[in-house]
């Protein structure tokens, strides 16, 4: 071994120890607790711009109804004075605004979506930060005990000062704690929520997938007690472009 990989694992050494010293797992534990608590007020933001979203989309659906509303009497009254022109560029007007709400409601729907999406992930992570927050307390309890353990040992071993057989039980005290705090960690660890809650994010999204591919095989007709593909009903207000198109058609031979 060179001179220089010798210099390099001793520096090492002697500055790993000093790290390892001088960590207070209790500090530690503190300072998880509080940046996972910090967090919480930027979970709140992000889960309110995606519930405004769906707001400012709710309104916009709700103007465009309206607006097909009042261009459809304009529509009708148009026809009734038998002024087509200005009929045929309201039907125009009617068209887009019919396309408009419709692509509307399908982003309304995606944002409600996303907000309960938002909302049931802020609520995964405060229900994890409680139980982590939890097990941290345990943990700094017992980081509490094994310090005033240590104290005892040191207590006991200035009264027994040159026995070899203290120092060897004392060590392996300290080795034993070291091994159990290890094995808690790891135990832990394992038994975290993160699996959990992502399975059961999982398993919501394909429910919700599933209940989609039924929608569409039902809409086609491909499931039975169906004959085919259904047409969506309008909205409450609303006619759709067939009974329009005929109610002009009789206005006209009304009029005429």
């Amino acid at each position: 071994m060179g001179l220089l990989s010798r210099i390099s694992r001793s520096m090492r050494a002697l500055f790993g120890g000093i790290i390892e010293s001088t960590e207070n797992p209790e500090l530690i534990l503190q300072q998880t607790i509080r940046d996972m608590r910090d967090r919480v007020p930027e979970l709140n933001n992000s889960v309110a711009q995606v519930m405004a979203t769906e707001k400012l989309l709710a309104k916009s659906k709700e103007r465009l109804e309206g607006q097909v509303v009042d261009l459809d009497s304009k529509i009708r009254a148009s026809v009734k004075l038998s002024r087509d022109d200005i009929a045929t560029a309201y039907i125009g007007q009617l068209q887009q605004a019919q396309m408009d709400l419709q692509k509307t409601s399908q982003q309304l729907e995606h944002a409600t979506l996303a907000s309960k999406q938002a909302l049931k992930a802020r609520d995964n992570y405060v229900l994890q930060m409680q139980r982590r927050t939890a097990e941290a307390m345990q943990l700094i309890n017992q980081s509490k005990q094994a310090r005033l353990q240590e104290q005892l040992a040191q207590t006991m071993e200035s009264f027994q000062i040159g026995d070899d057989a203290s120092t060897f039980d004392e060590m392996r005290d300290k080795i034993d704690r070291r091994a159990a705090a290890a094995e808690a960690k790891l135990q832990l660890g394992s038994a975290s929520v993160d699996n959990q809650m992502q399975d059961i994010e999982r398993e919501a999204m394909d429910m919700q997938l599933q209940d989609k591919l039924l929608a569409y095989k039902q809409e086609m007709g491909l499931l039975g007690g169906t004959t085919g593909t259904q047409q969506a009903l309008p909205a409450q207000g609303e006619t759709s472009g067939s009974e329009q198109n005929e109610k002009v058609v009789n206005n006209s031979n009304r009029i005429n």
